[in-house]
C-alpha cells in the first residue's frame, strides 16, 4: 500500500511538458507587451530629446539675430555644427533670406513651412527630402511655423 501510496505522490511532484509549455508562453507573451512599450517610451525619449536640442540651437540662432541683424549662414557660424541628434546626423540649418527657394523645407501644398530659417533632424532613417510628405521626411523632427511647432514631420 506504502509503495503504491508513494508512487502516486513522487507523479505528482513535477511538472508535465503541457505546463511546461504554457508558462513558457505566457513568459513570452509578458516579454513581447514589456519589449513593445519599452520601444514606444525610447521612442517618445529620443524625440523630446531632439526637440529640445532643436529649441536650444534655434535659441542661439535668434540671439545672433538679435545681436547682429541678420542669422548665420550655417549652424558652424554659431558653433553649433557639431552637435548630432539622437540618431548619430548632424541637425540640418538653412537660412531661408540667402538660400534658393527651391531648399526650403515644404508642407502638403507645398508651401514653405518657416519664413525665417529651417532647422530640422533627418530622424531614425537618417534620410531627408524638402518636401515633408515625400517617405524619406515623414520621420524628421522639424521646426515649423517660425517656431511654434516642433515634432515629427508627419504630425505637421
Amino acid at each position: 500500500m506504502d509503495a503504491i501510496r508513494h508512487a502516486l505522490t513522487a507523479r505528482r511532484r513535477g511538472f508535465t511538458l503541457v505546463e511546461l509549455a504554457l508558462v513558457v508562453g505566457i513568459i513570452g507573451i509578458l516579454a513581447a507587451l514589456a519589449a513593445s512599450g519599452v520601444g514606444r517610451y525610447r521612442e517618445r525619449a529620443l524625440k523630446a530629446s531632439a526637440i529640445a536640442t532643436m529649441k536650444s540651437i534655434a535659441t542661439n540662432i535668434s540671439g545672433m539675430f538679435a545681436a547682429t541683424g541678420r542669422l548665420p549662414d550655417s549652424l558652424a557660424e554659431i558653433g553649433m555644427n557639431k552637435i548630432l541628434d539622437p540618431w548619430g546626423s548632424p541637425y540640418r540649418y538653412t537660412n531661408l533670406a540667402t538660400a534658393s527657394r527651391g531648399v526650403a523645407r515644404k508642407d502638403r501644398f507645398l508651401v514653405p513651412i518657416n519664413s525665417d530659417f529651417d532647422l530640422w533632424s533627418m530622424g531614425p532613417d537618417g534620410k531627408s527630402v524638402p518636401p515633408l510628405t515625400a517617405k524619406a521626411s515623414r520621420d524628421d523632427i522639424v521646426r515649423a511655423n517660425d517656431g511654434t511647432f516642433y515634432g515629427w514631420a508627419s504630425d505637421y
